[in-house]
Formats: structure tokens, sequence, C-alpha cells
């Protein structure tokens, strides 16, 4: 008999207009009676325990891709995610990993062949102000971290943040002393940097000369050993790509930023020097060197040559043989400019 009472599996449409009517209600009262909200944050964190199961699969089945799309198009119908990230401060840690890779999965999920998560975003950019904030707060700062690195696979949204007032604080949030933080912000900033080539190279182009004063004094140069050794590494992915190469023109066309290198090339750690040589190598391949940047090279030429001749990878490498080999060239041959 037991069987004929059993409830009905709900649908994933009722999954998520359940989560959302919780949610809301968690937003909206802070302090009700502490059973009733105890009672009410138990029943939310398995409707999200639920969501992510229909997304993820589990150990006895794969997701299903209809009961994925319906899930989808519920989320993004209503207030959803709105609601999910302003109230993740109030979730327990497994919750928070939960809705985390809830709002992960949704950003990748098609409806009609379309992202409407990047949509939703887009008619909803004040979300990614929250987010970035969250570095802000030690308890969120991961967890919102996470889920706007996914946020930011959308182009139009990753523009949104590179044309943002927050880019500043980025230089800030990479710097802060929970290395934990420091280091998930790295990985933001690095995703804003690569990922889109087209936007990417937009942005620098207009924002040339405080970014790269920014990233040399603050990055670069700072005391931090972990910071310029993350940074050498990122300006030389950003160079080297070859959307870039009007700002990388620019870039090596500096005397300023050649001394900046010269001294990274001093540094006692093998990795930022090997790191330093491939930007290093630019400035030497430069067909149109200025003649600040020729004389910088002669005046140092002994010593550059002597550093050169010594300098060798830990292990093998043709490439960076024959590149340096290159460059020891190109300096060896250079003539005093009028």
């Amino acid at each position: 008999m037991k069987g004929l009472f059993k409830s009905k599996p709900k649908t994933p449409a009722e999954l998520v207009r359940q989560t959302r009517d919780l949610l809301a209600f968690i937003d909206l009262n802070s302090n009700p009676r502490e059973g009733k909200k105890e009672e009410k944050m138990v029943e939310l964190f398995k409707l999200i325990r639920e969501l992510k199961s229909i997304l993820y699969g589990n150990s006895e089945s794969e997701p299903v891709s209809e009961a994925c799309s319906q899930l989808t198009q519920e989320f993004f119908k209503g207030n959803t995610l709105r609601l999910l990230i302003v109230c993740l401060p109030k979730l327990n840690l497994e919750a928070r990993k939960d809705a985390t890779q809830v709002v992960a999965n949704l950003q990748r999920q098609q409806v009609q062949s379309r992202l409407i998560a990047s949509d939703y975003l887009e008619a909803n950019k004040d979300l990614l102000d929250i987010l970035i904030a969250g570095y802000e707060d030690m308890d969120i700062a991961l967890h919102y971290g996470s889920m706007l690195r996914e946020c930011i696979r959308h182009q139009s949204i990753a523009r949104y943040v590179l044309e943002s007032e927050h880019m500043k604080k980025f230089f800030d949030y990479i710097q802060l002393p929970n290395f934990d933080i420091a280091s998930d912000a790295s990985a933001t900033f690095k995703e804003l940097l690569t990922r889109h080539k087209s936007t990417v190279a937009e942005f620098l182009s207009k924002n040339y000369d405080w970014f790269f004063a920014e990233y040399n004094s603050r990055l670069l140069e700072s005391p931090n050993y972990i910071t310029r050794r993350q940074a050498i590494k990122l300006l030389g992915d950003i160079l080297l790509d070859r959307s870039n190469s009007a700002v990388m023109t620019r870039y090596v066309s500096s005397k300023d930023n050649l001394r900046i290198l010269m001294n990274l090339l001093r540094e006692s750690s093998k990795n930022i020097q090997i790191e330093a040589f491939h930007v290093f190598k630019l400035f030497a391949a430069n067909s149109k060197k200025p003649p600040e940047i020729v004389s910088i090279f002669i005046a140092n030429r002994s010593k550059l040559l002597r550093f050169f001749s010594d300098f060798k990878m830990d292990k093998e490498d043709e490439q960076f043989e024959a590149d340096k080999a290159q460059v020891v060239r190109e300096i060896a041959a250079l003539e005093p400019k009028e």
C-alpha cells in the first residue's frame, strides 16, 4: 500500500520555483523565527543539491539534456540567479559550494542553441558588480570569484568588466594578504586578459597608458615574489599573442619598460629570469627600435652579452637557445642612431 502514496517527483521547473521561493523568503526575512528559518534552510540546501544533481548527473545517472534545458529556462525566467548570488553569504559552506557549481554549469547550458545565461547577465550587469566586490569578503571571495570566471566566458560580460572601474581594483585584489584569495583574483585577471582576443586587444589599445603604468609599478615591481613571477608570465602571454601586436610594438618601444625587464633578468629566481627573457627578446627583435632603446642596448652591450653567455635553462631547450642566439646577434650588431 505504501507505494500508492509516494509523492510524484518534482519536475526541474518545479524545483527551480521552490528554490526561488525559499531564496526570496530568506532574502526578505533576516530574522524570522529561528526554528522556521532553520527548517527552510535545510529544505533550500536539499533543493540546491537536487539542482546540481540534474545538471551534473550523479553516481547512478548521467545528466538528461531535456531536464537541463527545462531547469535552465526556468532559472533565467525569474530572479533565481540574482537571489542565489545575493543570498550566498547566508548559506552554509556545502550549500555555497553546490550553488557555485550550479551557477557555473548554467553558463554553459544552451536552450535552442542559445546561451541564455549571457542574455540574462546582459540585462543584469549589476550582478557582476556584486561578484567582483566579493573579493573584499573572505567568506565568499572564492565562491564569487569562481562564479565570476564562469560569467566572463561570455564575451559581452568580459567586455563589461574590462571597461568598468573594477579593472583597477584587481591590482589591489591580486596583492591581498590572503594567499588563496589573491591567487583566485589573479586567475580571474588572467582570464579577463587572455580569453576574448579581440575584446582584450581593444581594451589594451584604449587603456594602454593607465593599465601598463599600474601593471609595471604595482605588479612587475612588486616586492612580492609570487606577484612578480605571475605578472611577468602573464605579460609574456599578452604581448606574444598575435592579436595584441600593436600593443606589443608600443610596449617594446619604451625605455622605461626595457629598464624594468633588464632588472627582472637580474633576479635571483631562474623562473622570473626565463619569463623576463621571453619579453626582453621582443625589445631586441623590434626592427624599428627607437634611438633611446638602441642607446640602452649599446651602453649595456658588454654586460648583456656576458650575461647571455652564462644564461642557460636547467633542461636543454632548442627554441630557447635559438632565441638567445638571435638576441645576442641583434645586440652585437647594433650601431648608434643619430
